[in-house]
């Protein structure tokens, strides 16, 4: 079994050198959406458009951002997914108890009813 901490850089290695290498990246902001865009043509054509270049190393900064982004959501999830497992199981205890007490009242009320039933026949 091999260290936890290779297994993610590994995966974050793979992920980011999977596409070609590029030296800069053009990427194009509107304002309603961001694309990435490569062609000079279509940067003279929007003229709203911001132009930013991202270089290499950002791009890889940007690349284990996400990966480890991913990585603390998920063990954030992990947690809460027990949480909501220890909810359950205090919550469960609580609806035993309540319906341990509401059979318990029921019970008495039908002796409390048999015994009135009784003086009702005795009585006639």
């Amino acid at each position: 079994m091999g260290m936890p901490g290779k297994k993610w850089f590994r995966v974050g290695r793979r992920q980011l050198f999977r596409s070609a290498p590029r030296e800069t990246l053009i990427v194009l902001h509107n304002k309603n959406t961001s694309r990435s865009c490569f062609s000079e043509a279509t940067t003279t054509r929007l003229s709203e458009d911001i132009r930013i270049s991202v270089s290499k190393e950002e791009l890889a900064a940007i690349q284990i951002q996400a990966c480890f982004r991913g990585h603390l959501a998920r063990r954030a999830f992990r947690a809460l997914r027990s949480l909501v497992k220890l909810q359950a199981v205090v919550r469960g205890v609580c609806v035993r108890r309540q319906a341990r007490i509401a059979l318990h009242c029921m019970h008495a009320l039908a002796r409390l009813q048999v015994t009135i039933r009784a003086r009702q026949l005795l009585l006639q």
